[in-house]
């Protein structure tokens, strides 16, 4: 097919030229992290209308005979894989919640737990699958670069500070984003990040779950926001609100925990009249997300060895298959 005005091959050649690439890819998609939205973004790259199917709870690998399930797109010439997000998985963030440790917060060296995890979590009896098992995640600019919009500020725009964890970019987070969009004609949401341990201090236990690079990357993935604030103060100060031009600062309907000093961290926007809480409809929450893995604690642990059982099968099936070739 040739695209991008190149002539030759007739009316039937231009008119398959103009036809729009739609492109198919699915999975899981079991708690969306930045991973899963590198994946879309390659996808969506790839053609000009893109279809996600998202599977039911058993994932699919293989078919009941024990084939690949991508077998037959594969024969006609029709499949393309994006490439992986090194450093994410549920699987790891699962056992981030179950451990309890912080060792995958930024600057805090890993304990003997955490390593004992990325070693053993999920681990099937047959040794580990590259898809399921964990790696150490490394923020570089090439990342930021990919998720960030790019786009400045224009004359007319409403700039909308929004701030906090955003840990384990949820649903409930879209949803409250998508409310404070509809905000203005002419939305520019600027979301401040807070650091790790500022976090720790006003959530306590483990969080945040993600860490301040994985969360940029996870809020950067968000159609609604135009621009990360990454390590934010907790106080939104009179030098933040002037330095970005903001007109309106948002909160959610989640409780607002005082400074370090008792102060309230909204005590600026909220003199300058330009503060507004936003209710998002949505009662799903990271502790509610959290809570859940720790219920079914096992259910999990059975859940990821079964998935990464699959995954070594598809790896012998494509080693036996390459062995037959020559």
């Amino acid at each position: 097919m040739l695209r991008n005005g190149a002539a030759g091959g007739g009316p039937a050649a231009a008119a398959a030229a103009q036809r729009p690439v739609r492109v198919w890819c699915d999975g899981c998609y079991d708690m969306v992290h930045y991973g899963h939205s590198n994946q879309l973004r390659q996808a969506r790259a790839m053609g000009d209308y893109l279809i996600v199917g998202v599977h039911t709870d058993d994932d699919i690998t293989l078919t009941i005979d024990g084939k690949d399930t991508y077998e037959e797109v594969k024969t006609a010439g029709r499949y393309r894989e994006c490439k992986r997000t090194q450093g994410v998985s549920t699987t790891d963030l699962v056992g981030r919640m179950l451990l309890m440790t912080k060792a995958h917060h930024s600057n805090i060296d890993e304990d003997l737990d955490y390593r004992k995890h990325t070693d053993n979590f999920g681990k099937g009896p047959k040794g580990h699958s590259p898809w399921t098992g964990v790696s150490q995640f490394l923020q570089t600019s090439q990342k930021i670069i990919q998720f960030a919009s790019g786009k400045e500020p224009q004359p007319g725009d409403t700039i909308i500070y929004v701030a906090g964890a955003f840990d384990l970019f949820h649903i409930g987070h879209v949803d409250f984003l998508e409310k404070v969009h509809q905000l203005a004609e002419k939305p520019y949401i600027i979301a401040g990040l807070h650091f790790d341990q500022e976090v720790n201090r006003y959530k306590g236990k483990n969080y945040p779950i993600m860490n301040i690079h994985e969360r940029t990357l996870s809020v950067l993935a968000c159609r609604y926001v135009s621009e990360v604030v990454i390590g934010a103060p907790y106080a939104v100060t009179a030098d933040l609100l002037d330095h970005f031009r903001v007109t309106l600062v948002c909160h959610g309907m989640t409780e607002v925990v005082p400074d370090k000093d008792g102060s309230d961290p909204y005590e600026e926007p909220k003199r300058r009249g330009i503060f507004q809480l936003v209710d998002s409809g949505s009662n799903l929450t990271t502790d509610l997300i959290v809570q859940r893995i720790i219920k079914n604690r096992l259910e999990f642990e059975a859940r990821n060895q079964k998935k990464e059982a699959k995954e070594l099968a598809v790896l012998e099936a494509m080693k036996r298959l390459e062995e037959e070739k020559h």
